[in-house]
């Protein structure tokens, strides 16, 4: 997945594409926003969502394809008698730089097979099990990473610091009659709906849709288009003193030569210069500066040894002899994935990559220094040394 973040001239450069009629979103309006309006949430929503697509891929290690967004406006009755069920809905809420927060709806089988791609699974058995508290506690830690990056992104966009909550998420079944209202008030009227086609590598091949509210739509619109404006009268600035003519050097008037002596006509030469024409100056021939002698020796160092002051003299280890070390005595070590370390419980036993009786490792500051053999000290363990690492 290649790197989608964008400069600030292409971000408005796509704004400005949208603002005269090119944008790739469609949907129509409902009366609360403008078609333009549209067309902007279309392109954050785009920018954005490709940057969380990267985030993504980097979780999952699978390729992921999000297509362009499709914008329209909804209710959630609209919403709940189209979308699949089960379903989960994580809820991102705006800490700082927005004020809002918006929904994300995902199919159960995406869910389930982000999460197990996540827990170091292949996906292709992922329905075979429930979605439980840890597919919700994986698929929110997923979500705060892409809204996380997202949120880079609209940072860009709008000039100012965003922020997010951790997200929340929430099993809906096919047996619950949810009211809008009980997830967020926003759902309780009309609201902004936002829909990505989410391919995973051949695991997924579904829809993702986002809702927002009108008025946080309304105020994202608000600030790109300051911010558009801003950056439009900046470069009017910048242009206008680059084209402004630099001033011109005051002319200095010209002495009057002097009179000159009335020149005979030589015999058989050219006639004397017409009356009133100025005479030709010859130039003043260039000052030519003699050289000067300069005295070239070689250079004069003083030889490194023996000349020191201190050469010879041990070093004075006292000088740091009260540094303090961190000492660790390492029992062993072994390599577990994700999904074996969440079955850990009370009575689990950990197979080590050391023989029982084989010597301790000792190291310092992570380094290796030393073995040595553990030993109980009254009611406390030691390690005794029984070889020094070289």
């Amino acid at each position: 997945m290649a790197d989608t973040t964008l400069s600030q001239e292409e971000i408005n450069a796509l704004f400005s594409g949208a603002a005269a009629g090119g944008a790739t979103t469609g949907g129509s309006s409902g009366g609360q926003l403008t078609a333009q309006e549209i067309d902007t949430i279309g392109e954050i929503a785009n920018i954005s969502m490709g940057t969380a697509a990267t985030t993504l891929f980097s979780l999952v290690n699978k390729k992921v394809d999000i297509s362009t967004p499709v914008v329209s406006e909804a209710t959630w009755d609209e919403i709940a008698s189209v979308y699949d069920k089960p379903c989960v809905l994580v809820k991102i809420g705006y800490t700082k730089g927005l004020d809002g927060s918006n929904i994300l709806a995902l199919r159960e089988h995406d869910v389930k097979v982000i999460t197990n791609l996540m827990m170091g699974g292949d996906g292709t058995a992922a329905d075979e099990e429930e979605i439980g508290e840890l597919h919700l506690s994986a698929i929110s830690e997923a979500m705060n990473q892409m809204m996380g990056s997202s949120s880079t992104s609209l940072s860009t966009m709008l000039s100012k610091m965003i922020d997010i909550s951790p997200p929340t998420s929430e099993l809906i079944t096919l047996k619950d009659s949810v009211d809008g209202a009980e997830i967020d008030d926003f759902l309780k009227g009309v609201f902004i709906k936002i829909e990505f086609n989410l391919k995973i590598g051949d695991l997924v091949d579904s829809t993702m849709m986002q809702m927002y509210p009108v008025e946080l739509a309304k105020e994202m619109c608000e600030a790109v288009a300051a911010n558009m404006e801003s950056d439009s009268a900046s470069t009017v600035d910048d242009s206008a003193f680059e084209s402004a003519p630099a001033p011109e050097a005051p002319q200095q008037q010209a002495a009057p030569p002097p009179a000159a002596a009335p020149q005979q006509q030589p015999m058989g030469g050219a006639p004397p210069p017409m009356m009133g024409a100025q005479p030709m100056m010859a130039p003043p021939p260039m000052m030519q500066q003699a050289p000067q002698q300069v005295n070239v020796s070689p250079a004069q160092f003083t030889p490194f040894a023996g000349s020191y002051p201190m050469a010879g003299v041990p070093e004075n280890i006292d000088l740091i002899m009260d540094v303090p070390l961190e000492v660790t005595v390492e029992l062993g070590r072994t390599h577990k994935s994700i999904h074996d370390i969440l079955d850990f419980a009370p009575g689990t036993i950990i197979e080590l990559n050391k023989i029982a009786g084989e010597p301790i490792d000792v190291l310092v500051n992570g380094k290796y220094v030393a073995k040595g053999e553990v030993v109980v000290i009254e009611e406390s363990f030691g390690i005794r040394i029984t070889e020094i690492m070289k």
